[in-house]
């Protein structure tokens, strides 16, 4: 039955694809954004072990410390396959995870420290899903960083809305924080397992040689797909809203979720893979067909060491011990982990990571919080962290693909958009000082985290290359829970306690709340001010860089290629053994 076996020869290709790989990444990424949801139960812990608004920040800090802190796992990646660290971070989400909810639900009476240590530990398991998920895919799309970023970290930013709706569909609308606290432990844990042998490095010259722009339409295919999913989510919960769903109707729509977080994209996984294996086809059919690109043995490894190429030159030598020459590496070539976290522009890549994403990590993680000061009911904060997990999908896909446009076609740098990012979350955090226009406030919020996220993760690629990119990207996110140490804990949550001691009396029982703008009006002019000075520092990057984005790196996305300054493709990819 020739039928039967070319549908098993497809379905065999499109497992070992590159797209496959990408969309499994999707999954992955759209499952282990649950930091972002802790506002919705955040309160529950508060109650449940009467915790007062400085202990819960405290536990905050160590969820953003945690999830952002992926030194280990980009060093794991150095030398372990991606499944190494993916089966890591799912045993570190279970066992995290599973502490906070048996805490919550009575089970168990921690200390405070192992509070924050088992949040910590289920929220490290992010950074561990990132590095293994995200530096496979860009290793896999090179010439397309900006956008494959900004779609990965776009389904992470959607990743809170779904389990608000995945959670609504199990529980109901009344069910408690406990349950959704419960979904958070298993859920990431199980996608992560289920991919284990999808993710890995593939080989570039396995695959059909494709223009840069036929990559780019695949990627705006996959963009419109997510773009139909979060426009669905906003119109879901504007509904939920206004109207009272029965536990039917949360079934049903969780049922459109999945068909288009699962089954659309993997519809044009399914055309791109296929497309590819007709290419394949006559070279396979006939050897003796000379090709552009021939298919390498695919027992042999192209590793970023000279020493396992099997002729290696002076040239890629140079490129992958820098420290061996007498001058340090140009940027774009490939930095030590030690030349590049000693850089200047590593430095003020990280100053500005705390000021910028510090400040919005501050107002997301205390929405529930600032909407409870103003009067907001229970159904009304959920809205608020739903428009934020939209709105941040909306920012990282945003930033993405509007970053490698604007390269591309008008010679304008990452790091301009990323100014230009900073100077709109003052907004927002002016929004929140006065009180006003909450939901607007969020919809800001969001966007700018969701836009830096992308913008900083292709920076620091270009800027110090893919060798140790792994590591260098974590370096970068390991500075947010710095800002949110300072700018969370010291900041908000002193000046809230502070002034919800001033406002209650002495026979008020429990720990103390605050009610009104004041709760954090003067925090939030504070996190205002912090912005604009990191705002002037992403400034400098801009100026520093000009010369470098506007020249080499348009030069290199016009030619559609990495071969600069003696840059091997071959030297960035990592293909998986058979």
């Amino acid at each position: 039955m020739p039928e039967a076996g070319d549908a098993v020869h497809l379905a065999v290709h499109v497992a070992r694809g590159r797209w496959f790989t990408l969309f499994a990444s999707f999954l992955i990424m759209a499952s282990s954004g649950a930091t972002y949801i802790f506002s919705a139960y955040s309160e529950a812990i508060k109650s449940a072990l009467a915790y007062d608004q400085r202990t819960l920040n405290t536990l905050s800090f160590f969820k953003d410390l945690g999830a952002n802190v992926g030194v280990l796992p980009g060093l794991i990646n150095e030398f372990a396959p991606p499944s190494a660290v993916l089966a890591t971070g799912a045993v570190m989400n279970l066992s995290g995870y599973l502490m906070i909810y048996l805490a919550v639900a009575g089970r168990i009476r921690p200390r405070v420290w192992q509070m924050c240590l088992s949040i910590c530990v289920g929220a490290n398991s992010q950074a561990f899903a990132n590095t293994g998920a995200l530096v496979a895919c860009v290793r896999n799309f090179p010439h397309s960083r900006g956008a494959v970023l900004g779609l990965l970290k776009g389904f992470v930013g959607l990743s809170g809305a779904l389990f608000t709706q995945i959670y609504l569909a199990l529980y109901g609308r009344h069910g408690d924080s406990k349950s959704l606290i419960l979904l958070v432990a298993c859920l990431p844990s199980a996608v992560s397992l289920l991919f284990l042998r999808t993710i890995r490095y593939l080989n570039p010259k396995s695959e059909p040689s494709h223009p840069q722009s036929h990559d780019f339409k695949v990627l705006c295919s996959l963009l419109y797909t997510t773009i139909a999913l979060a426009g669905y989510l906003m119109f879901v919960i504007v509904l939920q809203s206004r109207a009272e769903f029965s536990q039917r109707a949360y079934e049903a729509s969780s049922a459109v979720l999945l068909f288009l977080t699962v089954v659309l994209p993997l519809a044009v996984v399914f055309r791109e893979e296929a497309s590819d294996l007709r290419r394949l086809k006559p070279s396979i059919e006939n050897p003796n067909l000379e090709s552009p690109k021939s298919i390498p043995n695919p027992k042999v490894s192209y590793l970023s060491s000279p020493s396992s190429k099997p002729t290696p030159n002076a040239k890629s030598s140079h490129l992958s011990s820098p420290l061996s020459s007498s001058r340090p590496p140009k940027r774009g070539e490939d930095f030590s982990i030690l030349e590049a976290v000693t850089s200047v522009d590593m430095i003020l890549i990280i100053f500005t990571t705390i000021c910028g994403v510090g400040g919005t990590l501050t107002a997301i993680d205390n929405m529930g919080q600032i909407g409870k000061s103003l009067g907001y009911d229970a159904q009304s904060v959920a809205t608020l962290v739903s428009l934020i997990s939209i709105w941040n999908y909306a920012g990282r896909v945003a930033a993405g693909f509007a970053s490698e446009i604007l390269l591309v076609n008008r010679r304008l740098p990452r790091p301009l958009l990323l100014a230009l990012v900073f100077l709109l979350s003052c907004a927002g955090h002016l929004l929140i000082a006065y009180g006003r226009a909450l939901h607007l406030a969020s919809v800001i919020t969001g966007f700018c985290f969701g836009a830096q996220v992308p913008l900083y993760f292709a920076i620091i690629s270009e800027l110090f290359g893919l060798k140790h990119y792994s590591t260098l990207h974590n370096f970068g996110g390991a500075a947010s829970p710095v800002g949110s140490y300072i700018l969370n804990i010291k900041v908000a949550g002193q000046l809230y306690d502070r002034e919800a001691a001033r406002q209650s009396t002495p026979s008020s029982s429990g720990s103390p709340t605050c009610a009104g703008a004041e709760c954090f009006k003067l925090a939030f002019l504070i996190i205002t001010a912090v912005t604009v000075v990191g705002g002037a520092a992403v400034l400098v990057l801009v100026w520093r860089t000009w010369e470098f984005y506007t020249k080499e790196i348009h030069a290199r996305h016009r030619g559609g290629g990495e071969a600069k300054k003696g840059v091997d493709l071959e030297e960035e990819m990592v293909p998986i053994l058979d």
